[in-house]
C-alpha cells in the first residue's frame, strides 16, 4: 500500500499488511455485526415460541442491538484517537465474543434484550473503527473504492447468514446461532491481534478531555458539505433496517414463502454486494458524487414503483423481490460513497469523525427501521412508503450539502498537509 496518499502512516504498515488483506480484514470485522443480526432471522419464530414472545415484539432482538450499536459508536472513536486503533478494536471484539455466549444462555426474552443491548453498545467499535483505519491510509475517491471493496465482502455475510442460521437449526436450537457468533469473533479477533498494525501516528493522537472530544465530534458534523450525506444515508439505511426487521414476517406471512426466506434474503443482500463491486470499478473514474447521486435518483424511481405495487390487491413475491433487490443494489452505490464523502475532510480526527458519523447513522437508522418494522400490518405498504419518503428527503439533504449542484467531479486525494488547512 502506498504512503503517497497518507504520508503520516507508519512506514512498515505496507510491508506488514497489504491492501488486499486489509480490505478482507475490515470487511470481516464489520461482518461480525451483520452475522449477529441476520443469522438469527430464521430463528425468530422458534425463539418467540421458546421465550414466549408475541406479535412484532420479536423484532426487538434486531432493533435493540442496532440502536445500542449506534449509541455505542460515540465511544470507541474518541478512545481510538488517543490510545490507538488496535486496543480499542480488540476490546470491542472481546465484548462481542463474551456477550454472544451470554445470549446463548439466557432464560427469558427480557434477559436476551438486555444482553443484546449491552453487546451492541460495547461492541460498536467493530463497525465504527474500520472507516477510521482506512482513512488513516487513504482519502477521497480512493477511500470510496476501498470501502466499496470492503462492502462487497462484508455483504456476502448477510447474503448467506440466514442460510447458515437455517443449517444450524437443523441440528440444534436457536441458542447455537449465538455460539456460532462467538466462534466467528474468536477467529477474527485472532487475525486482528497477529496481523493488524497500529495505524494512528503519534502526531495525530488526541487528548481525552471533554472539550477536545466535543470539539472534534462537533467538527465532524458541522460542515455543510458533509452533514447532508450523513443524515441522508441515515434515512435510506433506516428504510433498509425496516426491511431487515420485518423481512421474516413479510416473506413468511405476507407472501407465504417461509421456506424461501434464506434465498430471498440472500438475493437482496447479494445485490448490494454486486453493486459494491461495480462501484469499486467505476468510482475513481466517475467520482463518488456522480455515482451516488445517480443511484439516489434511481432509488427514488424504484421506490415509487414499489409503492404502486404495494397498494395493488394482487401483489406477490415476484413483484416484491426484484424491486427490493434493485433498491438494495442501489444502496450499494449510495452507502460507501456517501460515507467516503463524509469522512474525507477529517484525516486528523478520523476516529472521532467515524464514531460521530456512525452514531448518527446507526441511531437514526435503527429508530427509523424499528418504527417501520413495528408498523408491519401484513402488507408491504409501510416499507414501500418509507423507502420512497427516505429517498426524497435524502435528495433534499444532499442538495443542501452541495448547494443545489449535483454530479460533482471526482474528489482529489487530499493528504494530511492539505487536510490541516481545511
Amino acid at each position: 500500500m502506498s504512503n503517497q496518499t497518507s504520508p503520516s502512516a507508519p512506514s512498515n504498515t505496507a510491508k506488514s499488511l497489504g491492501e488486499t488483506e486489509l480490505i478482507w480484514m475490515m470487511a470481516m470485522l464489520m461482518a461480525l455485526q451483520a452475522f449477529g443480526i441476520d443469522a438469527i432471522l430464521p430463528a425468530l419464530d422458534e425463539m418467540a415460541i421458546d421465550l414466549t414472545v408475541g406479535g412484532n415484539d420479536r423484532q426487538f432482538v434486531v432493533g435493540v442491538f442496532l440502536l445500542a450499536a449506534g449509541v455505542g459508536a460515540l465511544v470507541p472513536g474518541a478512545l481510538a484517537d488517543r490510545f490507538g486503533r488496535r486496543p480499542i478494536l480488540l476490546g470491542s471484539i472481546a465484548v462481542y465474543i463474551a456477550l454472544s455466549l451470554a445470549s446463548a444462555m439466557v432464560s427469558t426474552f427480557d434477559q436476551l434484550i438486555a444482553v443484546r443491548a449491552v453487546q451492541g453498545f460495547f461492541g460498536a467499535g467493530i463497525v465504527a473503527l474500520p472507516p477510521a483505519i482506512i482513512r488513516d491510509r487513504v482519502g477521497g475517491d480512493k477511500m470510496a473504492k476501498m470501502m466499496s471493496l470492503i462492502f462487497v465482502i462484508f455483504l456476502m455475510v448477510p447474503a448467506i447468514a440466514p442460510s447458515i442460521g437455517e443449517l444450524i437449526l437443523l441440528v440444534a436450537d436457536w441458542r447455537a446461532i449465538f455460539a456460532a457468533m462467538a466462534l466467528q469473533g474468536i477467529f477474527i479477533g485472532t487475525w486482528v491481534y497477529f496481523r493488524l498494525p497500529e495505524s494512528l501516528t503519534d502526531d495525530n493522537r488526541q487528548k481525552i478531555v471533554p472539550s477536545v472530544i466535543a470539539r472534534n465530534m462537533g467538527r465532524a458534523i458541522s460542515q455543510r458539505s458533509v452533514v447532508g450525506y450523513i443524515l441522508g444515508s441515515s434515512l435510506v439505511f433506516g428504510a433498509l433496517f425496516g426491511f431487515i426487521n420485518s423481512s421474516q414476517q413479510l416473506i413468511t406471512e405476507t407472501f407465504g414463502a417461509g421456506d424461501l426466506f434464506p434465498i430471498v434474503f440472500g438475493i437482496c443482500a447479494g445485490s448490494m454486494a454486486v453493486a459494491s463491486w461495480s462501484n469499486s470499478r467505476i468510482v475513481e473514474r466517475f467520482g463518488a458524487r456522480r455515482v451516488s447521486h445517480t443511484a439516489l435518483f434511481a432509488f427514488i424511481i424504484v421506490a415509487a414503483i414499489q409503492v404502486f405495487f404495494a397498494f395493488q390487491p394482487d401483489e406477490n413475491l415476484w413483484h416484491f423481490v426484484p424491486l427490493m433487490a434493485t433498491n438494495m443494489m442501489l444502496l450499494g452505490f449510495i452507502g460507501s460513497n456517501f460515507g467516503a464523502i463524509a469522512m474525507n475532510p477529517f484525516f486528523q480526527i478520523a476516529g472521532a469523525a467515524s464514531s460521530m458519523h456512525g452514531f448518527i447513522r446507526m441511531t437514526t437508522a435503527a429508530l427509523l427501521g424499528g418504527a417501520i418494522g413495528y408498523a408491519y400490518d401484513g402488507t408491504a405498504q409501510p416499507l414501500a412508503l418509507a423507502l420512497l419518503a427516505s429517498g426524497l428527503v435524502c435528495l433534499a439533504l444532499v442538495l443542501f450539502s452541495e448547494k443545489g449542484k449535483l454530479f460533482g467531479p471526482p474528489d482529489a486525494q487530499l493528504g494530511p498537509t492539505k487536510m490541516r488547512n481545511m
